[in-house]
């Protein structure tokens, strides 16, 4: 085999795995924005109870405050997962 083929094979090669790699970005690009589009509606359910706790924050009871406080960790979670996700 030549220089002239093995550039050939290299080429193609290199062809083939940057196809097979846009095609992995765009489903992972896809996957991260279902994900974003699911975070997105429960930050605005978690968003409306952390907004009624604190506008009732004296009579709110210590459970509210928890589960408000447990549901916006887990969609911070969420997000900072998203932002690994695209560096």
């Amino acid at each position: 085999m030549n220089l002239q083929d093995d550039f050939k094979k290299l080429s193609e090669k290199i062809k083939q795995y940057r196809d097979e790699a846009k095609v992995q970005l765009h489903l992972a690009k896809e996957d991260v924005k279902d994900e974003w589009d699911d975070l997105e509606q429960e930050w605005g359910k978690v968003r409306q109870k952390l907004d009624q706790v604190i506008h009732d924050a004296e009579d709110a009871s210590q459970e509210a405050r928890e589960t408000a406080r447990k549901l916006g960790e887990e969609v911070k979670t969420g997000y900072q997962n998203i932002r690994n996700k695209l560096k």
